[in-house]
């Protein structure tokens, strides 16, 4: 009954931080862009293309769609939107009729002044998407599935909710980056474990090994040369008068931060496998205990860097298939600066993977043979 009480009072300890974090202002939800407007859904009836440029793949100019406004203050209503096109295939958009996007309405009144297509409403689609995402977590994982949720949720606000509006607010990014690793990794793991000396031992590793990617990744980013501007749409922030930021330790937390969740996994594995280590065998010293831990790392180490390695090399497929397009000699590849971060990413974040095993182990042999004695 004692167990089940402590379950339930992590699970409502972590309910109560997704609602606190759900209220909790960010400071910039009245972004001057977006005052007077309406931002809605609407479907589109017909377009008409005739100012619309093409040239090959690029198109420019304007796309006018017939909208029928699907809520907000002017639902119900008929209007004229209009897509502008900017040659660029990564942004634009075309629309057909029975498409549904969002738009945002510029009004004085009860008066439309204006409507622009913002892009296609995808919002239903991504609900759907993450319903069935939490069904098949709790089908399969059943009660734990529950708190690998809350988890979930939790990390998603903290970062929106905290992280987001302290960088903008020009709060250090590496000791803001560590703080919010730190408690994202104690609250973690404390929900698999709940209170337990287990939550300890594997927060303990984890972060050990966050610091040390921390400490090399910082290191490193300034003997690379890189400058955070590798980080997409980083230069648009500056232009949106945020010229104060410091782009480059952005980047640097971003390394530890991308890192520390491949951390946290192998941590909870080692300190799980030691835990049913000293459980079979209770007399156990910790050396042993220790050394057991240590095995198991050495098998999880490999595939781990190797999930590192497809988790950010994924992103620049296009990147490389350019790069072989063109004949660009190896050479070039591996010293051009988007490359290079990416190399820094995944050897660095590779390192704190490599520490975070023997850190672990030491811990979780330490701390959990200290009960039985």
């Amino acid at each position: 009954m004692g167990n089940k009480l402590k379950k339930n009072a992590v699970s409502l300890l972590a309910i109560l931080l997704i609602f606190i974090l759900i209220a909790l202002p960010t400071g910039y939800e009245d972004a001057a862009i977006y005052q007077g407007t309406d931002k809605v859904k609407a479907k589109v009836l017909s377009t008409d293309e005739s100012t619309v440029r093409s040239s090959g793949l690029i198109q420019s100019g304007e796309q006018y769609c017939q909208l029928e406004i699907l809520g907000g203050r002017f639902k119900g209503q008929q209007s004229k939107g209009v897509n502008m096109l900017s040659g660029s295939l990564e942004s634009d958009k075309m629309y057909e009729p029975g498409d549904v996007a969002l738009v945002v309405i510029s009004y004085s009144g009860d008066e439309i002044l204006s409507v622009v297509m913002s892009d296609h409403f995808r919002l239903n689609k991504e609900l759907i998407l993450g319903l069935m995402f939490i069904v098949l977590l709790i089908c399969f994982a059943g009660r734990p599935g529950f708190r690998a949720v809350y988890s979930f949720l939790i990390t998603i606000l903290t970062i929106w909710k905290i992280m987001v509006p302290a960088y903008l607010r020009g709060v250090n990014p590496i000791w803001c980056g560590i703080l919010i690793t730190a408690f994202l990794t104690v609250l973690i793991i404390f929900l698999v474990y709940g209170f337990d000396r287990k939550t300890i031992a594997a927060s303990s590793g984890a972060l050990l090994g966050v610091l040390v990617t921390c400490v090399i990744g910082c290191v490193f980013t300034d003997a690379f040369k890189i400058h955070g501007a590798v980080m997409s749409y980083s230069e648009s922030l500056l232009y949106s008068g945020y010229q104060d930021l410091n782009l480059t330790k952005i980047f640097m937390s971003g390394i530890f931060i991308g890192a520390s969740g491949a951390m946290m996994d192998l941590s909870v594995d080692i300190t799980s496998a030691v835990y049913e280590v000293i459980q079979k065998k209770p007399e156990i010293g910790w050396k042993e205990a220790a050394r057991s831990g240590m095995n198991v790392g050495r098998a999880a180490m490999g595939t781990m860097t190797t999930t590192l390695l497809l988790a950010y090399s994924g992103g620049y497929i296009a990147l490389l298939m350019t790069f072989m397009a063109q004949g660009t000699p190896v050479v070039n590849i591996l010293n051009y600066k988007y490359v290079s971060a990416e190399i820094l990413d995944t050897v660095v974040g590779s390192f704190g993977l490599v520490t975070v095993a023997p850190f672990t182990a030491l811990t979780s042999g330490w701390l959990l043979t200290r009960k039985n004695k």
